[in-house]
């Protein structure tokens, strides 16, 4: 099914000319542009969408997410065309856009080779299992007592629990002091925030379009817990 897309009246678009597509998502993720680009090659055409510089959504024909980002990234260079007022609804690349293009190279490599077919399954109907197994993991982890994914405004991704909406709620405001403490020390982003607790203790771990919400056990280590949970991001074994 295609995005949902909001277009509002007025919109501007630019061709982008001199750039192979990989600058161009380097350029936004630098410039942290929200928006999309439309991809138009003799290969195809597809659609990326950025929420503040990160990659949140790709379609190609039947394809979405990472599989149709690969097949857009493995394409002969053609028109970019940028639109800054265009966004969609779906969300279905989890990963920042540097993990992105690394995993690119690697996945278009192995094409190349013969390791890995063309044709693959829609990534739309892999990409919310995926996203749920990861945090399946991260729950496993000794010391968690529970964790879930939330979007920047603190919604739930693939969790409708009163557990998930409660520490959604506690990121976002555990966000919004960590911007303004931010803001006040002239520091950057914060990307990771510990509340210590008597019974309980939260962790938090920020992405650019994501929060990692973490209820820790009162009794457990949080350093030791966000250190696992870091190597379980990573696919350390």
């Amino acid at each position: 099914m295609p995005s949902q897309i909001e277009k509002p009246a007025g919109e501007t678009t630019g061709e982008i000319v001199g750039f192979n597509l990989p600058d161009v998502i380097q350029l936004n993720h630098q410039n942290r542009f929200s928006g999309c680009i439309a991809v138009e090659s003799t290969a195809g055409a597809g659609l990326l969408f950025f929420r503040d510089g990160e990659v949140i959504h790709a379609e190609q024909g039947k394809r979405q997410g990472e599989e149709a980002f690969y097949d857009i990234l493995s394409w002969p260079p053609g028109r970019y065309r940028l639109q800054p007022k265009v966004a969609t609804t779906r969300s279905t690349i989890i990963k920042t856009s540097q993990h992105l293009l690394l995993d690119a190279a690697r996945v278009l490599d192995e094409r190349r080779a013969g390791r890995v077919p063309a044709a693959a399954p829609p990534a739309a109907a892999r990409q919310p299992v995926r996203a749920a197994e990861i945090v399946d993991r991260l729950r496993r982890i000794p010391g968690v007592a529970y964790a879930a994914l939330h979007g920047k405004d603190g919604s739930s991704v693939g969790d409708d629990s009163y557990e998930s909406e409660a520490l959604g709620g506690q990121a976002l405001f555990l966000s919004m002091v960590g911007g303004q403490l931010s803001a006040l020390l002239q520091s950057g982003a914060i990307l990771s925030a510990v509340v210590h607790g008597t019974s309980h203790h939260l962790l938090l771990l920020s992405t650019r379009s994501h929060f990692l919400s973490f209820l820790v056990n009162g009794d457990a280590q949080v350093g030791s817990v966000e250190a696992e949970v870091r190597r379980v991001l990573n696919g350390t074994p």
